[in-house]
């Protein structure tokens, strides 16, 4: 062990002490960081062995692995708990058994928060818990710092952030929560591949930013000296690959976009996104819904659910609205008032922002409903009848052209899907890049960007198809009733320490 102090950023009085152990286990020949020891069980395939039998041991020895999460010592005598993967379970340490040099050596410098390997035989106590009698332990990793206090966990909310690993040691609950969110992930690509789906990977790094209306991160690859995106969206690469024949596809993984940080944004998130040939936005609902219905139900084993303050019912089919329908009943702004002649009297009495100075009726639309209606939808609820403007890449409906074939999917206030028949028309695509081109240079910084090479493979073929994308943080926030996305995102992105304020 070097003489060197270890850098750390909560070196404490007790980081000394425990520091000053490692170097009198050395001492003693006892590594602090050894070779692993194989185990024979978990902790909660040892709560299914039968026929043991209070206050006798049974003949078979176990040894299991894990944290001591809790001790107290009686004298010549030790309880303590050790948590691994699966479970926690109490071991009794006896000084008559392990002998006095080893039963010091635990007592003396083996700590809360170390990594224990024990053996011996099962018994159940007087109180009736089963228990593990040690007969040989082995020290497998130190902890040099104390864990956090018992009762109350992790309370320090950016701490629980930045040291996710010590709010996932403390807080049992944080690791229920990232399991559900395993559990239901693992759902939602079984009910794909059941529908004959197929999962693929395409590219992070992008030449142009597109698939979605957002800031993207930029980077430069040095190699071939070129501006490169991370992506927004990988719907253009896997509209590609329908083009290509692969005509289900889905992905989930990671989507950047350079905006702002709160309880519901996260600037790296995950997404689902799935296309399938030979369907329209319609069919994109009805998947959307059974698959959502499918991942809640996995968790809960209901699709209704407590999420924040409001009782959200999950089960398919969900309700359907029009923009407008939505503006009048929810946003309470008569429908009058909505024709191109009104609507900028109800834009400035509301101060609602329109990010484009040219906007068209439709962008106004939008603005109002996003203003208006979107925070106030609490039950599950499509959204269709879009604008075609806000919808560069939707085929448009074939009964009113100013309408995009579209759904967006809101819940307790938030975004949660948006699907629509994708615009397989070269030409129109090509016509609607360019006033996307416009919509930029109006002053909408989220405006697409004109995509040559998307356009150049739409001109070989791409079947009727329906695109649906949804944000898999926010539904694990409704699964596993968590109202900060940060909650449910392993390691969320955090500002560094330095400018943290």
């Amino acid at each position: 062990m070097s003489d060197k102090p270890l850098p750390s950023f909560d070196a404490t009085e007790e980081h000394a002490i425990r520091v000053e152990k490692v170097k009198k286990l050395s001492d003693l020949g006892i590594q602090a960081w050894p070779e692993f020891t194989p185990v024979s069980h978990t902790c909660s395939q040892l709560k299914k062995v039968e026929n043991v039998v209070q206050g006798e041991e049974t003949t078979t020895s176990y040894s299991i692995a894990g944290r001591i999460m809790s001790r107290r010592e009686h004298g010549k005598t030790m309880f303590m708990v050790i948590r691994d993967r699966s479970d926690s379970i109490q071991v009794y340490v006896k000084k008559d058994v392990l002998g006095e040099d080893s039963f010091t050596h635990i007592s003396h410098l083996i700590d809360l928060g170390d990594i224990l390997w024990v053996e011996g035989p099962l018994f159940i106590t007087k109180t009736g818990e089963l228990t593990l009698a040690v007969k040989s332990w082995k020290l497998l990793s130190k902890c040099l710092h104390p864990l956090p206090e018992k009762f109350h966990g992790l309370t320090d909310v950016e701490q629980r952030y930045r040291q996710r690993y010590l709010d996932m040691i403390s807080n049992h609950d944080t690791q229920k929560k990232f399991i559900a969110r395993s559990k239901a992930l693992s759902a939602i690509r079984s009910f794909l591949q059941d529908k004959d789906f197929l999962e693929v990977e395409t590219p992070m790094l992008h030449p142009i930013a597109g698939g979605a209306a957002a800031r993207p991160f930029s980077t430069h690859h040095n190699a071939y000296d070129m501006e490169l995106f991370l992506r927004i969206a990988p719907e253009l690469y896997l509209k590609r690959l329908v083009i290509g024949g692969f005509e289900r596809v889905f992905e989930i993984n990671r989507n950047f976009r350079n905006e702002g940080v709160s309880t519901r944004h996260n600037p790296e998130f995950t997404m689902l996104e799935f296309y399938m040939a030979h369907g329209d936005y319609r069919d994109g609902m009805k998947i959307a819904e059974e698959l959502i219905a499918h991942a809640v139900k996995t968790a809960h084993e209901t699709t209704v659910v407590e999420f924040g303050n409001h009782v959200i019912n999950f089960t398919a089919p969900f309700a359907r609205m029009t923009v407008e329908q939505a503006i009048e009943q929810i946003g309470g702004i008569d429908a009058k008032m909505l024709l191109p002649g009104k609507i900028d009297a109800v834009i400035a009495e509301h101060k609602v922002h329109v990010a484009n100075k040219n906007a068209s009726h439709g962008e106004k639309l939008f603005a109002l409903f996003e203003e208006l209606v979107e925070s106030k939808i609490v039950q599950p609820t499509f959204i269709i009848g879009y604008p075609i403007e806000i919808s560069p890449l939707a085929k448009r409906d074939p009964k009113n052209p100013e309408l995009a074939t579209r759904f967006e999917l809101f819940v307790a206030g938030m975004e949660l899907a948006n699907g629509f028949t994708e615009l397989n028309d070269p030409f129109d695509q090509a016509d609607r890049f360019k006033q996307q081109l416009g919509a930029k240079a109006g002053g909408d910084h989220e405006a697409h960007n004109y995509d040559a090479d998307y356009i150049h493979a739409l001109e070989y073929g791409l079947a009727p198809t329906v695109g649906v994308g949804i944000g898999m943080d926010r539904l694990m926030m409704m699964v596993t009733n968590t109202t900060s996305i940060k909650d449910i995102i392993l390691f969320p992105t955090m500002k560094n320490r330095e400018h943290a304020g």
